[in-house]
């Protein structure tokens, strides 16, 4: 919950920009994906606080699932019903930009924008036109039950794919699922990633076509496949979510999952007595991990462009923004919150932090989505045991190939 000394000082103040205070009043939508069940909590406290702090001017936000999020923003827009402000995958970005709906955010104040570490404004410029703030930040990293691998003999966690492998048959014999995959909705594609990324392959290649179908991509492929059919992942992949397999990591059902950093906020609210540890993705041949960004941007057709402005201001103010980091379990994206001494001590953040010099982003390419959506219908029939790795590929890259960088 938020902490009142938040309420108070949301009621009080404009956090320092009042020289954008203007008298127009209006009522300003913002669509935000849930990331946990604080998520509501906090950007309607926000919504009630700048209310407060703005005599006239109102917010209606709106919070739905990650899952229903593309599609959501998608139908608005087909419908001339877009929000003013909305948090989207950075990824989607070039799209947008691409289809002229996204405003850049030009108007914004330097101070604002100096309040932001430089490395995660670059994921949402384009063509030298910001056109996203940070809304969150993370990396991917390996969690494991300290139990199970101890008693399979990795009590430090997998280093290798090997390893996580060894480990696996060890924890299916004791009647647990070894490694979870993820085969279901969104960042299917990435968790094929890991292990193309680890074993020296790319998604596209420096001309922007797909190269995601390599010897790297079919080993990858091939690997997951291979531990799906010995029963060293939970059974039924492409019905298990990220949130699913963070259910089973939870219920002490499940050895191993690479995911985010809020698993272990999760951790300590729902399963508290769970002994659990955080390593790197396994190593493949190369040390790496995926840096995500999500950002929140304007769309064109917004009438409340000035009320945005301060909007955005506001939610990016110091406090704000350690709530809002501390209790999602998110990186923080602000020079002001990284300097705080709950980031600079945290034992689980810290581990994420120091995996960022090998991350690997998502190419800053059109029609990446598409891209995304037949990297996933490969991986699940691949799964499924209805294609081969390297044919399934194959015929993903050629569609692929008709999207990218058009």
């Amino acid at each position: 919950m938020i902490k009142p000394s938040l309420i108070q000082w949301a009621s009080a103040c404009v956090l320092g920009l009042a020289s954008l205070t203007s008298a127009h009043a209006g009522t300003l939508r913002v669509t935000i994906p849930s990331y946990s069940d604080y998520t509501k909590t906090w950007i309607e406290q926000m919504a009630k606080g700048f209310e407060k702090a703005n005599p006239g001017d109102q917010v209606k936000v709106e919070v739905v699932s990650w899952d229903n999020l593309q599609q959501k923003l998608q139908t608005d827009i087909g419908g001339n019903s877009a929000p003013d402000i909305a948090v989207i995958g950075t990824r989607w970005l070039l799209d947008f930009v691409k289809d002229d709906i996204a405003e850049p955010l030009d108007g914004l104040s330097p101070e604002l924008k100096g309040r932001f570490v430089p490395a995660f404004l670059k994921p949402a410029t384009i063509q030298g036109k910001l056109y996203g703030l940070p809304m969150a930040a993370s990396a991917r990293a390996l969690f494991y039950n300290k139990d199970l691998m101890t008693k399979a003999g990795f009590p430090n966690g997998p280093k290798t794919w090997d390893d996580v492998v060894a480990a696996a048959k060890k924890i299916k014999a004791a009647g647990a699922y070894g490694f979870g995959v993820q085969g279901k909705e969104i960042e299917t594609d990435v968790y094929f990633y890991y292990g193309l990324w680890s074993m020296g392959g790319d998604v596209v290649d420096a001309s922007g076509k797909a190269a995601f179908n390599s010897a790297a991509g079919v080993k990858a492929a091939t690997l997951y496949k291979s531990m799906i059919d010995q029963g060293l992942t939970e059974p039924g992949v492409t019905g298990y979510s990220r949130e699913d397999l963070h259910g089973l990591f939870k219920q002490g059902r499940l050895g191993m999952v690479i995911t985010i950093p809020p698993l272990a906020k999760q951790i300590a609210k729902d399963a508290p007595k769970l002994q659990y540890g955080i390593t790197g993705l396994p190593n493949g041949g190369k040390n790496v991990t995926y840096g995500v960004t999500d950002s929140i941007m304007m769309f064109k057709s917004s009438k409340e462009k000035e009320t945005a402005k301060k909007f955005l201001g506001y939610i990016f103010s110091k406090e704000a923004r350690v709530e809002f980091d501390k209790n999602e379990g998110f990186l923080p994206v602000t020079k002001a919150v990284a300097e705080d001494p709950v980031f600079a001590r945290d034992p689980v953040l810290s581990k994420f932090v120091a995996l960022l010099p090998n991350a690997k982003f998502a190419p800053l390419v059109t029609g990446w989505e598409d891209t995304a959506q037949a990297v996933t219908n490969a991986m699940q029939a691949v799964y499924l045991g209805k294609a081969q790795p390297k044919a399934a590929l194959d015929k993903a890259a050629a569609e692929a190939n008709t999207k990218l960088s058009q």
